[in-house]
């Protein structure tokens, strides 16, 4: 097997197409998206969806190898009867990765890499070069499982969902009088991040359904970077851009991250050291080399 999958070097936005329209397909893809996500479970009909996996086969097919790299593929969920039909068409295109749905635990992710290692092998793909992000707390049960995906196969990326949960609980709304999610998603977002985070990958914010409040997505994003998160879903061309830019660092964070590891290089050994005004302690070296792992590679 290979080494753990790992993400191409940008992925701040995620964005879906539906895969049963080939013009949105092509509209996504000539985006400003670092990863684009074509949709086999929700954005298409039961009735659609032989049709769609086809589409998808085709239009990976007519691309190079480096575009299809940021090329996924949401598949549809384990407990449904759809996914070993989704993998044996879209596999022969050679997806730059694939997303699976309500995921209910790490088993859902072995689960999902048997299915996948035999078509990888098939058609000459090392096995287990092709990475996966988990949807993690779509069900009710997979909250319990947040904390279990260290060292899942394929696993480069951990992402939530608020819609699928709340139906999942009978919820009647997951969001309150201000606007804001209630605990309960409030929840699931921050056992995302510590799930993400003791599996060693990215945790990946979920979608803002009001695609044209751009201010609020703008918000929402910078308020999710700071807590932890590296990157967002998008449902709509429009709210890429803003995506990007609240996920990349700015010119003033990079170059305290900068001053902050050159400090500790010039007092090696160190366990604090003062700067302007602050203790800087291991931690913020930490966060320092992280951040300029971003935009340096």
């Amino acid at each position: 097997m290979t080494d753990t999958p790992v993400l191409p070097p940008r992925f701040r936005s995620w964005l879906f197409a539906p895969g049963d329209s080939e013009r949105k397909m092509a509209k996504a893809t000539e985006g400003e998206a670092d990863i684009v996500i074509f949709d086999l479970e929700d954005a298409v009909a039961e009735e659609a969806k032989p049709a769609a996996r086809e589409g998808i086969r085709a239009f990976l097919l007519a691309q190079g190898d480096e575009a299809r790299a940021r090329l996924w593929v949401r598949v549809n969920p384990l407990d449904g009867p759809h996914t070993a039909d989704d993998l044996a068409a879209i596999m022969t295109g050679r997806p730059g990765g694939i997303m699976l749905p309500k995921s209910r635990g790490r088993h859902d992710v072995e689960e999902l890499d048997r299915l996948i290692t035999p078509l990888e092998v098939e058609i000459g793909i090392v096995p287990g070069f092709t990475p996966v992000i988990a949807l993690v707390t779509e069900v009710a049960a997979a909250m319990f499982t947040t904390g279990d995906y260290s060292g899942a196969p394929r696993l480069a990326a951990m992402t939530w969902g608020a819609e699928d949960l709340a139906d999942s609980i009978g919820a009647l709304s997951n969001r309150g009088e201000d606007g804001e999610y209630t605990f309960t998603y409030e929840l699931a977002r921050s056992l995302t991040l510590l799930g993400a985070a003791a599996a060693g990958v990215p945790a990946i914010e979920t979608i803002d359904g009001d695609f044209r409040n751009l201010g609020g997505l703008k918000k929402r994003a910078e308020r999710v970077r700071r807590d932890g998160y590296r990157g967002m879903l998008a449902i709509h061309p429009a709210q890429v851009p803003v995506i990007n830019a609240a996920f990349s660092p700015s010119d003033e964070e990079v170059a305290e991250a900068r001053e902050i590891v050159a400090l500790f290089e010039a007092n090696h050994g160190a366990g604090t050291i003062g700067h302007n005004g602050r203790m800087l302690d291991r931690p913020h070296l930490s966060r320092a080399r992280q951040l300029l792992a971003q935009v340096e590679g």
